[in-house]
């Protein structure tokens, strides 16, 4: 037991990760017989997201102690989100566009995935919707942004009541404590819940389950990789300034989780975990930018959102116009927005984009039954973004503990 826990908790998580894909691709369907203790891992996490997300936006903008100093966080943070956004899409369309992945496809060979139902809501039905009307209720039902927009206003309320509200103040502060803590017990559960689901993901589908659409498959990997690597390598040397190695390092536990559970809510507590403990971000600037972005700055969503639809394009001959282009990016950009948190919103989303320009909505049908495996790397560039810019923008304000990012050289 104690060479267990000696051993870094990114380091156990890794080694999770490689075993279950050997033995996924070892063993094959029958995988899925232990995907069980992924779920109960994954059921863990989304425990604790509702109050983690409350109790760290209310506390982190408390800490930050001034509505001014708010919204200088807050401008960076959107700021960045929107910047970023709109990069991935236009990459997307990029991707799509040079390399043709739908030309020459033949769609008699694909096994078609089942399409979901439903539409995406117009921008004033998503205004509204971003008032809670009840916020229990939204907390019951996990409805993230509504539950963001009344704990900033939470937040907001104790920082205008100032001696009146310092009781409150201490109450959400210590409350965002207590589920760092409980979040540190359910981490110990990291290494086998990713083990079983990544296990059950290479079992089920195996490699030849993306020769039809490896090209799309590739495409999403490529595109995920730039944001990563260049993208975000570039804002941190040249905004945030700080050693990328040790950043990437002190983020490989929520990297890890995110790949495997391809959902940015339930990685959410691992990413403030990580942020605040190996990267040095402040725990006010940390809350209340990494809760906002696991839920409005989805960059891989935005960027596979624009190359999907010209896969569509390109698969039943519908030509765009640099307007259609246009438009695509920004209703990529509102749609990964609006998209939750948790695995297969991406195709959801699709339905708005795909409508707007013209594209047949049965390309969902042809995406859906890989897109589980293309969901695992969208959703570890959205919370490597998220982590970026909550970065960049403590960096910025001078709440980053740069100490304590170098010493992540060695969690």
């Amino acid at each position: 037991m104690k060479f267990w826990f000696a051993i870094p908790l990114w380091q156990r998580v890794i080694g999770a990760l490689v075993l279950g894909i050997i033995v996924g691709l070892i063993w094959g369907p029958e995988a899925e017989s232990i995907k069980w203790i992924g779920d109960f891992f994954i059921e863990a996490i989304k425990m604790l997201v509702v109050p983690l997300i409350f109790f760290s936006v209310v506390s982190g903008i408390v800490a930050i102690g001034d509505l001014s100093k708010l919204g200088a966080v807050g401008g960076r943070a959107i700021l960045l989100f929107v910047i970023t956004g709109q990069i991935a899409v236009w990459l997307g369309l990029g991707l799509g566009t040079i390399f043709t992945p739908g030309i020459g496809l033949d769609t008699s060979a694909i096994q078609m995935g089942e399409a979901p139902a439903g539409s995406f809501p117009g921008w004033q039905q998503m205004i509204v919707d971003t008032v809670p009307d009840n916020p229990v209720r939204a907390m019951a039902e996990g409805a993230v942004l509504p539950l963001i927009i009344f704990a900033v206003l939470v937040g907001i309320g104790i920082l205008m009541a100032k001696e009146e509200g310092a009781p409150a103040a201490r109450l959400f502060d210590s409350g965002s404590i207590v589920m760092q803590k409980i979040t540190a017990i359910v981490m110990e559960l990291t290494p086998f819940g990713v083990f079983a689901l990544i296990a059950w993901v290479a079992g089920t589908l195996g490699p030849s389950a993306l020769a039809a659409l490896g090209k799309l498959v590739a495409l999403n990997y490529v595109g995920c990789l730039i944001l990563i690597l260049v993208v975000y390598v570039a804002i941190l040397r040249l905004l945030a300034k700080v050693p990328v190695v040790a950043f990437f390092r002190g983020m490989a536990d929520a990297i890890a989780v995110a790949y495997s559970t391809a959902s940015s809510s339930a990685t959410l507590p691992i990413t403030l975990r990580c942020l605040e403990r190996n990267v040095g971000v402040s725990r006010s600037v940390s809350s209340f930018t990494a809760s906002l972005g696991a839920t409005v700055n989805m960059d891989g969503t935005a960027m596979y959102l624009g190359l999907a639809t010209l896969f569509g394009a390109q698969i039943f001959g519908v030509d765009l116009s640099i307007g259609d282009y246009v438009l695509i990016s920004v209703l990529a950009t509102a749609g990964s927005i609006g998209a939750a948190g948790i695995p297969g919103t991406g195709l959801i989303m699709m339905t708005m984009v795909f409508t707007a320009v013209g594209v047949p909505l049965e390309t969902i049908a042809f995406v859906a039954g890989v897109d589980r495996i293309m969901d695992m790397m969208r959703t570890t560039t959205n919370v490597t973004s998220d982590a970026t810019c909550a970065t960049t923008v403590a960096a910025m304000v001078g709440e980053l503990d740069r100490e304590e990012l170098v010493s992540a050289d060695d969690v």
